[in-house]
């Protein structure tokens, strides 16, 4: 089985994408893509602002990765993955173990 590239194939023309996450700042704005990178844990992509200035996001925060299977079948009632709101909690926890209350 072979196993996708992130490479970008300089051949073609530039890829564009979209951001979709709902709470993001340019939710569909659509950018050109600069990079694809594995930075921080997790696949982002790179991409020049308005103002000309390098950014990130993650790739599950644009068009340009596959549905996440919980939304899909929550057919656009939740905004949020399994796996964001479990980090969430994770955080959360840390936060109310450090509390002096």
């Amino acid at each position: 089985m072979a196993v996708p590239s992130t490479a970008l194939d300089k051949s073609s023309a530039p890829e564009r994408f979209r951001i979709t996450h709902p709470f993001h700042p340019n939710v569909g704005d659509e950018f050109e893509l600069v990079a694809w990178r594995h930075n921080w844990s997790e696949e982002r992509v790179y991409f020049e602002d308005g103002g000309g200035r390098l950014r990130s996001v993650p790739v599950h925060w644009t068009d340009l990765a596959a549905e996440d299977p919980v939304v899909v079948v929550g057919a656009g009632r939740s905004h949020f993955r399994v796996e964001d709101l479990l980090e969430l909690g994770r955080r959360l926890g840390e936060l109310s173990s450090e509390s002096p209350d």
